[in-house]
């Protein structure tokens, strides 16, 4: 009995920190409650996203790991630190692109290294090999205006790898692209993680999305944002998008609807309402 004790202490002592990690997470706008009480916990090289209805505190959410929102209470631990304030650590990469028009791809995608005092040779040799990573070798030179939406995109991803970030926060950034382009987007995003294994928090509304990405979907309620369930993906990678059409697939997406249709259904009406 003392050997399987003292195995199990032992094991237990050897596991490792999470990577990222929320404890008791509420957030206050005046008297409303955005998100209660999230506890989350992502492990280093995960892919987790976050879906639920709209108002469920997602991006909230992203926001105050990224230091971008004021926390009402709870911690956020990077490697059991905790973060005050945004950091270098974490790269946000926003719904829209938000490139600058007059600064070319390259210069663009610099700003990060810029921001932080530090463009030596090597950092803009290495992010000219995140542009050609991202699928944008020969583009460096362009300007905003002379790119389609999938290519500003895949800009702004460069721009947030360029600060070699830790934890990359993605808040829907295909959700202004075509139905084409963003499961394009979907399959350059997973090759580019594969490369890299960044560990992702990622946000979106699309259910299949979720799953085609993630080692786990995290399923918010309706507000205030709580978590509903964390649903395990048990898909092999690496992905291809004919997955979306197998048994396995649907029924992982059917199941995360299940959990969230009363809710959507009740915002949609009190939204319109």
């Amino acid at each position: 009995m003392s050997d399987t004790g003292s195995a199990t202490t032992g094991a237990a002592s050897t596991a490792p920190t999470p990577k990222l990690q929320t404890s008791g997470l509420n957030k206050w706008f005046g008297s409303l409650e955005a998100v209660r009480d999230l506890n989350v916990t992502v492990h280093r090289g995960e892919f987790v996203s976050l879906v639920g209805p709209s108002g469920c505190g997602k991006t909230t959410f992203l926001r105050m790991v990224a230091g971008l929102e004021p926390i009402t209470s709870g911690t956020v631990l990077l490697d059991g630190r905790t973060l005050s304030g945004p950091g270098g650590d974490r790269g946000f990469v926003f719904q829209n692109d938000n490139l600058l028009p007059w600064r070319t791809v390259l210069q663009n995608a610099l700003i990060g290294p810029e921001v932080a005092g530090s463009v030596s040779p090597d950092i803009r040799k290495r992010t000219i090999d995140l542009l050609k990573l991202v699928g944008l070798k020969g583009f460096e030179d362009y300007h905003p205006r002379q790119l389609s939406g999938g290519m500003r995109q895949r800009v702004n991803l460069a721009r947030a790898l360029a600060i070699d970030p830790e934890v990359l926060l993605m808040d829907e950034p295909f959700s202004a692209l075509d139905a084409q382009t963003r499961e394009i987007m979907q399959t350059e995003l997973m090759r580019i993680w594969e490369e890299g294994r960044k560990t992702v928090l990622f946000v979106t509304h699309q259910i299949d999305e979720a799953v085609f990405l993630s080692d786990r979907v995290l399923v918010l309620a309706r507000r205030p944002g709580r978590l509903q369930e964390s649903v395990q993906i048990d898909l092999p990678r690496p992905r291809a998008l004919g997955i979306k059409r197998t048994p396995e697939f649907i029924r992982y997406v059917d199941h995360i609807w299940k959990l969230i249709e009363e809710d959507v259904r009740a915002s949609v009406i009190e939204e319109h309402g």
